[in-house]
Parts: C-alpha cells; structure tokens; sequence
C-alpha cells in the first residue's frame, strides 16, 4: 500500500482532564501517515488522483483547535475517524503529542499512536 506521510503538524488546542487545563490550552503536534493507492495519481499527475494533503492538515488542525476533548486518545480517534470518512484513504496511522504536557516532572511530550482502516 502506497502512503503519504505528514510530519509536525502543530496547533494550540484545548484538551486535558483538569478544567484549568482545557482553558489554558496546550500545544499539540501530530505526524500522520495515510494509507491509499497512488498509483494513478503518480500516472496523471493531477492532484485531483491524489490525497490533498493541505486539505489533510486543514482538517486536523480544525479538530485539535475547534473542540475540546479530556483525553488525546479521544482527539487522535476524532481525528481518524474524520480522515477515513471525508477523505479516500484505506488507513490512516496517527502519532497526537502533547507537547510539555503540564506534569512534575519535565518531559519533551506525551503521545498516542493509532491505526485504524477502513478494511
């Protein structure tokens, strides 16, 4: 299966379990890897055969900033759902990190990963 691959998609967003947390916001970032078959696309090259992967993360970014959910786990299967559905893709993978998420202890960040298909 061919994929195409986003990395570092960033957005302020409003989710955590703690009230004070989904206030304040926090920074996200997620990498998602797309599952479809390119073949045509790479045949005609007309992005009308291919994923509009500006589209992709437009979609993304809406989600992360325009609802709020308790847990990331809830925002990365948000996420896939929306891709699978409203986009021709097979499967999707999603990696959602919670960027110095608001612990004791200092840490780069906390993450999901995911796959889901449509298959």
């Amino acid at each position: 299966m061919d994929k195409l691959i986003l990395k570092g998609i960033r957005f302020h967003g409003h989710h955590g379990v703690p009230e004070a947390e989904r206030q304040v916001g926090g920074h996200y970032e997620i990498d998602a890897t797309l599952g479809c078959d390119l073949a045509n696309a790479g045949g005609t090259d007309t992005l009308t055969d291919t994923i509009n992967y500006a589209a992709v993360v437009t979609r993304i970014v809406e989600i992360g900033t325009q609802q709020s959910f308790q847990l990331i786990e809830a925002l990365a299967e948000k996420i896939a759902t929306v891709i699978l559905t409203e986009f021709a893709v097979e499967e999707v993978h999603l990696i959602v990190k919670k960027l110095h998420p608001p612990i004791e202890q200092p840490i780069n960040y906390f993450a999901v990963e995911i796959s889901r298909s449509n298959v």
